[in-house]
């Protein structure tokens, strides 16, 4: 029998969930699958005989495949239904990341400088942290110095003077066990102080080989200049200045860093801004 009322449905119109607006699934637009948890910036949406689905990647660059299910994300805290994106479709106006992966924050300002500072050992070290964190480091008044190299690191400790309103934090290249870079780290005590390094002989390192367009970083003979020896190695012109440009050239977010650099900056930010205890 059908109720004259609610037609062949049964359910009272109150009781029907309403449709959620469809979203194309455009590249980078950051989205939340509601029965995991997992949010992620889409990377790509396929047709497969089950269905659509899209590939989500996460801050740390790990993919997961999700069916494109009515009613299957949520979008800025809203349910909503992701479709794949014809050729003519608008960019949505969803959440997009900085460089390092961070929600972007539409309109904000630079805050004023904290106390607290990173220091990294050069300029190539500096405008590599700036590519990727500036937008992060501008939010939240981190300002980045360089030392030219850390041989004199403890008096530089000494005469910035931290504490808990000003903590400092250092990136050190090089930072294995033994290494000179290690001892001179080691020697710093001071627990308004953290002093963090990656195993790379340079920042260069730290690029990708492949986003770099290069197989792997050749090995250089102990003794040659390093930058130098790369340059050789790779048939480029031996003009470091110009090699590195090349290289932060090829940069453009986080995923064309590797781990090991990465996991350290973030963990200097967050030193730096972190509420006295």
């Amino acid at each position: 029998m059908r109720s004259r009322q609610y037609g062949p449905d049964l359910t009272p119109p109150w009781k029907k969930q309403k449709p959620a607006p469809e979203v194309p699934a455009e590249p980078d637009l950051v989205v939340e699958e509601i029965t995991t948890g997992y949010c992620g910036a889409v990377v790509r949406c396929e047709k497969t005989a089950e269905g659509p689905t899209v590939t989500l990647e996460d801050r740390f660059g790990k993919h997961r495949v999700f069916p494109m299910t009515p009613r299957g994300f949520l979008l800025e805290g809203k349910v909503v239904t992701l479709v794949r994106p014809s050729a003519t479709s608008a960019r949505p106006q969803g959440p997009r990341r900085t460089a390092s992966g961070s929600l972007a924050v539409p309109g904000a300002r630079a805050r004023v400088a904290r106390a607290g500072r990173i220091y990294v050992e050069g300029r190539h070290d500096a405008e590599l942290v700036e590519r990727v964190w500036g937008d992060d480091l501008r939010i939240e008044g981190v300002v980045v110095e360089y030392l030219e190299g850390i041989d004199d690191l403890p008096a530089i400790v000494r005469s910035f003077s931290p504490g808990p309103d000003a903590r400092l934090g250092v990136l050190v290249d090089h930072l294995v066990p033994g290494s000179k870079e290690s001892r001179i780290a080691a020697s710093v005590t001071d627990a308004n102080v953290l002093i963090v390094g990656h195993p790379y002989i340079d920042v260069w390192e730290a690029v990708k080989p492949a986003s770099v367009g290069i197989p792997a970083w050749p090995s250089v003979p102990h003794g040659q200049d390093w930058k130098t020896g790369v340059c050789r190695a790779l048939r480029w012109p031996e003009n470091t200045g110009a090699a590195w440009q090349r290289i932060l050239g090829s940069v453009r977010s986080y995923k064309d860093l590797e781990p090991a650099l990465l996991g350290r900056v973030e963990e200097l930010i967050d030193f730096v801004t972190a509420p006295p205890a």
